[in-house]
């Protein structure tokens, strides 16, 4: 069986919307695009090289539409990008030039998926299909990196749907420049108590 690995940049408030650029997703009439771009760094250069390692990826169809046009022409940037599997989910589109990629259409595909023999699944940017998973348990790891900036409007990663569920942390960094990068794993149901007692 699969994991799915979700990977988010956000920020302090939880938008995720066009983090890498001002004309990545500008829908709602969203003005910030490329909010990411000033908060780089060696130590966060290190941990994107490692998430960027060669994979499968599962992505929703309005992420695909952006990487579809960006990584077949930037593959030195993310080696291995053109020739992991992308699975997209999506209802519109169903097919593409880039290889080595297979459209979903249903949660019973990505069901199917998940249980199938092959190599974990990233999900990177996608909004919708990562309140889908979480609606549906489906989410193994997160890795959450949060930029210290507000913006007060955009898509965020968490919203109505998402399921009561306990994560434990697996791994975390806070760098130089104010990113926090934490990998939270999912473990079980949510336990309650009395605070201080």
């Amino acid at each position: 069986m699969r994991k799915i690995n979700v990977i988010s940049m956000i920020t302090l408030d939880g938008v995720l919307q066009g983090p890498g650029g001002p004309e990545e997703d500008t829908s709602n009439q969203f003005e910030y695009g490329g909010w990411a771009a000033p908060h780089g760094g060696e130590e966060s250069e290190e941990i994107m090289a490692k998430l960027m390692q060669p994979s499968d990826y599962l992505l929703g169809r309005k992420t695909f539409d952006i990487w579809e046009d960006y990584w077949p022409l930037h593959a030195e940037v993310w080696p291995g990008i053109n020739d992991g599997m992308k699975y997209i989910f999506s209802n519109t589109k169903d097919s593409t030039d880039w290889k080595n990629t297979k459209f979903l259409k249903n949660l019973s595909d990505i069901r199917k998926l998940k249980q199938s023999e092959g190599s974990d699944l990233q999900v990177w940017g996608s909004g919708e299909l990562i309140q889908l998973l979480l609606k549906h348990d489906l989410v193994d790891e997160l890795w959450v990196i949060i930029f210290p900036l507000t913006l007060g409007q955009g898509k965020k990663l968490f919203s109505d749907g998402v399921i009561p569920a306990a994560f434990t942390l697996k791994e975390g960094t806070v760098t130089p420049s104010g990113l926090i990068i934490a990998n939270y794993k999912r473990e079980g149901d949510i336990e309650t108590g009395i605070a201080g007692a």
